[in-house]
């Protein structure tokens, strides 16, 4: 008898609504799953079937004489571990700087705070192509153009992590900081034992999304870079592409590979992601 009422129950769950969203789910999905389907289609192709119409997912035959090809010409090893030093290390210094930022934004009082902190959410609306002249000039002046620094150091800012920290710490009850107060904790102790353990979630969703915009950024990394042995990985597979003129098949096996560490960080860390939006309160915005 139970079992028999619990049927309709759970078929009463699956509401007009929520078949709409899943629907609506599987939409969104499709249409980000073919694109990264066609690429990896299309490295798989000779060369010269890559154009043919009407248009194919497959070709005659499956080869990845794409990928030999570009990984042949180029020192993509070296390029892999430039991206993956320069991702971390950047990583690492905006989830410390911004961390410290934000905590000093919400828990400090100081004079001309509003104006400071207006200045940095205002750095939100500044794209970051206005600043690369000056950005430039300046690491030009101080020596570090193909250098490991001066790809990272302008990375390391960023105004919109520092306002997702804000309203992360504004949320975290005052009452636990008073209370190591009381037992003689400093502001510094308090942070680093109370607080920074507390933001695990909103943290591993900066790092993450840092990771992944510092692997993808080309624009500053290939006009700070001039040395093939000092390139990050979509700099070296660019002027690999440009060199040969345009391939379909290698152009896509580049993308295949540029991507692939990206999916894999993604995979293992998608329930940090979603945990990271969900306590930042940004979910619905």
């Amino acid at each position: 008898m139970s079992a028999a009422a619990d049927t309709p129950a759970r078929r009463a769950r699956w509401t007009t609504g929520r078949l709409l969203a899943l629907l609506a789910a599987l939409v969104l999905a499709a249409a980000w799953v073919l694109p990264l389907a066609w690429a990896v289609a299309t490295s798989l192709k000779p060369e010269g079937e890559t154009t043919r119409t009407p248009l194919e997912w497959t070709g005659s035959t499956v080869t990845l004489d794409a990928y030999r090809q570009v990984w042949g010409s180029g020192d993509l090893t070296r390029w892999m571990l430039n991206s993956a030093y320069v991702s971390v290390v950047t990583t690492a210094l905006t989830v410390l700087l911004c961390a410290t930022a934000a905590y000093g934004f919400s828990r400090t009082a100081f004079r001309g705070r509003r104006v400071l902190y207006g200045l940095v959410l205002a750095g939100i609306m500044v794209p970051p192509q206005v600043l690369i002249a000056p950005l430039f000039a300046e690491m030009a002046a101080l020596g570090l153009v193909d250098t490991y620094w001066g790809v990272i150091l302008p990375q390391v800012a960023v105004p919109a992590m520092v306002f997702i920290l804000v309203k992360f710490f504004d949320g975290v009850p005052r009452e636990l900081e008073e209370a190591a107060f009381v037992d003689g904790a400093g502001r510094w102790r308090v942070f680093w034992t109370i607080v920074m353990p507390l933001s695990r979630p909103v943290l591993a969703a900066v790092a993450i999304f840092t990771f992944i915009s510092t692997w993808n950024n080309f624009l500053w990394p290939f006009l700070v870079t001039t040395d093939p042995g000092g390139m990050t990985l979509p700099v070296g597979l660019v002027n690999v592409q440009s060199s040969y003129g345009v391939r379909y098949a290698q152009m896509m096996a580049s993308l295949v590979i540029a991507g692939l560490p990206l999916l894999v960080v993604f995979a293992l860390f998608q329930r940090q992601i979603v945990r990271g939006v969900a306590h930042t309160g940004l979910a619905g915005q």
